[in-house]
């Protein structure tokens, strides 16, 4: 009856043990995930995982409860069997086998297969912490009262929200549970806190407009044979805008013959305006609040420094709306067969982004601005730096700008096949 009761009571160890860390190891997400599905022991869990230290105290009242009992009852065992010398023997005996059976394996089960451990557990134990409540309630007091004493606070403690680098390592070790494309949807979306719009913007000397100023029949011409969908309006100087007019509102009126230049400029929206070093995740709620699709970049002066769209934004996240790297970014052309002909004003993070490269994102935004701040002077056409693994050849420059560039990144080493392997073993 002994040897029955005492391994009735290290499966009881085992059992505290091992729950304790499937409940603790438990996935957190994924388990309020299942309680709101209606998963009863996911519930039950999360429940009881809402004040850990009431669960903790059941499970170690429990544990130590039984292991004490263990130690007694293989006591009385061993001085029945060898007398004093069974004293050494019991212990020596009940120390293999509570690490053995009732530590080692339970605890390494659980954290193997922490749901099928915790949420049968959780059933159990919802019972029990309510029978059980006056001494856990007991002991948990007296231990807060230890912890006061040593100046620690339980409310102090870390909660399990994630920070923005912490789910970024979730994202990217999630594998095959999220599809890659997805992956990159959602890292894109946690570096949008880390980019503002100057990083996604249209510089203003690429600014196509309707300049208001100039003859009618050669504004007639331009919006003929205009391909963007909305066009700013502006007096002369992109800095004298006076609105946004949209296509498909003129479209009847030029095929009628009814559009003038006063039609134009009363049919144009008021211009929205935001200021520089905007994040793209605040920009994209203001352009969802203020029921906008393009704004205007202006600095602490008011000067408008480029122009943004939403849609420029949403290909942040779902990639560019073509398959042809090369015509993903203006002006950037192919040169030979490992150099790129690129525009001193192209964004750093465009050309990162259409061709895979990784030249640095923090500080200039532009080609010209990298390649400056790299020299601290305008170079002379001919001038060759190299910056990381890439190597910059300026082609062309004025007397302030960079015009063109000439960039070789480093060559990819070609992938090493089955076949290529095959053929070299033959040839030796």
């Amino acid at each position: 009856m002994l040897f029955g009761i005492l391994i009735l009571m290290l499966v009881l160890s085992a059992f505290f043990s091992g729950s304790e860390t499937g409940l603790m190891t438990v996935n957190r997400y994924r388990m309020k995930h299942m309680a709101k599905t209606g998963h009863g022991g996911a519930k039950r869990a999360a429940d009881m995982l809402e004040t850990p230290d009431k669960l903790i105290g059941l499970i170690l009242l429990g544990n130590n409860l039984v292991n004490i009992i263990a130690s007694s009852l293989a006591t009385v065992i061993g001085i029945r069997l060898y007398g004093d010398f069974g004293v050494v023997l019991s212990t020596i005996f009940l120390t293999i086998a509570v690490l053995v059976f009732s530590e080692v394996t339970p605890k390494t089960l659980s954290a193997l297969y922490p749901e099928r451990i915790a949420y049968p557990a959780a059933y159990i134990y919802k019972p029990l912490l309510k029978v059980f409540w006056p001494l856990v309630y007991l002991f948990n007091s007296a231990g807060r009262g230890v912890l006061w004493l040593l100046r620690v606070s339980p409310e102090d403690a870390a909660g399990h929200s994630l920070s923005s680098e912490e789910l970024r390592t979730v994202v990217t070790e999630a594998g095959a549970m999220i599809p890659r494309r997805h992956q990159k949807m959602l890292l894109s979306i946690l570096d949008m806190e880390n980019a503002t719009v100057e990083d996604i913007m249209v510089p203003r000397n690429e600014i196509v407009g309707i300049d208001i100023s100039k003859p009618w029949p050669e504004i007639l011409e331009q919006l003929v044979h205009n391909q963007h969908t909305r066009l700013p309006l502006f007096d002369g100087s992109i800095d004298e805008i006076k609105g946004i007019v949209h296509m498909r509102r003129l479209l009847a009126l030029i095929s009628n013959g009814e559009l003038d230049q006063d039609t134009l400029v009363s049919m144009a929206s008021t211009p929205y305006f935001i200021p520089e070093n905007t994040p793209l995740n605040q920009q994209l709620l203001n352009f969802q609040n203020q029921k906008r699709r393009i704004g205007f970049v202006v600095d602490e002066y008011g000067d408008i420094q480029g122009l943004a769209t939403l849609e420029d934004i949403l290909e942040e996240i779902v990639g560019e709306f073509t398959t042809d790297p090369l015509t993903r970014v203006k002006n950037v052309t192919m040169d030979g067969e490992n150099s790129y002909l690129v525009d001193g004003t192209v964004s750093i993070r465009a050309l990162n982004r259409a061709l895979g490269w990784k030249l640095p994102v923090e500080g200039p935004r532009t080609v010209n601005g990298l390649i400056t701040e790299q020299t601290e002077t305008i170079p002379k056409a001919g001038t060759r730096v190299k910056i990381g693994k890439y190597v910059f050849e300026i082609t062309e420059t004025s007397a302030n700008l960079i015009q063109t560039v000439r960039i070789q990144p480093p060559r990819r080493k070609p992938r090493r096949t089955r076949a290529n392997t095959e053929t070299e073993g033959d040839n030796a």
